[in-house]
């Protein structure tokens, strides 16, 4: 594929990446993996195929398959309300608005909340990047973020709607593998490594930089008007638990891995993750006749709005971002993806019959940089695989 080879090449040569991987796969097996750049800005290690990236949310799939996991071993059923099983979840308020000083006006929510509604963003849970009254919220509450690590940050977060009645994006996916924990005995990271990480043979893939894993870190990076720079952000580590919103570290060859495995029905090279009826419950629209909207975003230096094909209507499975309807020279319908703050990106077309991976590792989210290089890779790829 020389034509993604020039066009890795020339998103390193434009400054609109420090660094970038892509690795790409179809039935058959893998057909492309190429680096192109550096791993860190002013530091002489070049990117690699195998160069560790921060996955932040494209940890959120993994979660849903770990759910999933639970489901097929009859721990869980996706209509089990959250309470059932995280009896803190009754704390969880619904926030109406603040009073003249400021201070929350909070009520209790009418609907039950779901596992369904925690893995498809349908929760009612809304992160402050996204929302501009959790910001006045956690100011008001001294709320820790999710990010924190802390377990009491699940509680700094009320819930903006009912849930079930919207599509709104935040920290569902990290109660959500604390209600796994609570139904299998193992801690989150365990279970992902014990069902999901060793059947698929992703030894770089894991909730803490391990020591194999840690020369070949990607340093993260952000775009100012003034060039690049490194931009410290990672996941807290040691966390007191594992938020399956953003915990994870991989590379594109194993995330790819992953992403095979749910093209291919829940199997790769002959290890069976999730049984063909359980893969497709992952895959299929969750969400009924909600719709996936536009995220405005409030950290402007972050990321920029996100907007998902909007000339089309979007669902979401229990994993990932549905498009409806074929993409010219692009995805055909029905393909699923989904993406990480720092710019990695993935999508696999069971209709096509391919999947890509594309590892960037700078901020702000979605920018004029990372959006030329998502189109232009997405291209190659259906111009030379049809």
């Amino acid at each position: 594929m020389k034509s993604l080879d020039a066009i890795l090449e020339s998103a390193v040569s434009e400054a609109r990446t420090p660094g970038v991987v892509v690795s790409v796969a179809t039935r058959g097996g893998v057909v492309y993996e190429n680096a192109a750049g550096v791993r860190a800005l002013g530091q002489p290690a070049p990117m690699t195929t195998d160069s560790v990236f921060r996955a932040f949310s494209m940890t959120k799939a993994v979660g849903a398959v770990a759910a999933a996991k639970a489901v097929e071993m009859g721990l869980l059923t996706l209509d089990t309300p959250v309470e059932e099983v995280l009896p803190e979840w009754k704390e969880v308020k619904l926030l109406e608005g603040f009073d003249s000083a400021g201070k929350p006006i909070l009520r209790a929510p009418k609907v039950k909340a779901t596992i369904r509604h925690l893995a498809t963003h349908t929760s009612g849970l809304v992160y402050e990047f996204w929302n501009a009254d959790m910001p006045k919220y956690m100011e008001a509450t001294g709320a820790p973020t999710i990010l924190s690590g802390l377990k009491a940050s699940l509680l700094s977060y009320p819930l903006q709607f009912e849930p079930g009645t919207k599509w709104d994006y935040g920290i569902g996916i990290d109660w959500l593998g604390q209600a796994v924990e609570a139904v299998s005995g193992m801690r989150i990271d365990a279970f992902c490594k014990a069902h999901v990480f060793d059947p698929l043979g992703m030894g770089d893939t894991r909730f803490e930089v391990e020591p194999h894993m840690a020369p070949r870190l990607v340093g993260a990076h952000m775009h100012t008007a003034e060039g690049w720079g490194p931009y410290d952000i990672a996941p807290p580590p040691n966390p007191e638990v594992y938020g399956m919103g953003h915990a994870l570290y991989t590379t594109g060859p194993d995330y790819l891995r992953f992403i095979r495995m749910l093209m291919q029905n829940g199997s790769l090279d002959g290890e069976i993750v999730l049984k063909p009826e359980i893969a497709a419950m992952v895959t299929a629209n969750q969400i009924g006749d909600l719709s996936v909207g536009k995220m405005t975003t409030v950290a402007p230096p972050l990321s920029a709005d996100v907007d998902f094909f909007p000339e089309q209507e979007n669902k979401f499975s229990l994993a990932c971002l549905m498009n409806t309807k074929d993409i010219p020279g692009k995805r055909r319908a029905g393909s699923q993806s989904w993406a990480g703050v720092l710019n990695t990106h993935y999508w696999f077309d069971p209709a096509a019959g391919v999947s890509c991976v594309i590892m960037l590792q700078h901020l702000p989210f979605v920018d004029p940089n990372c959006l030329a290089i998502y189109d232009a890779v997405e291209r190659a790829v259906y111009e030379e695989l049809g």
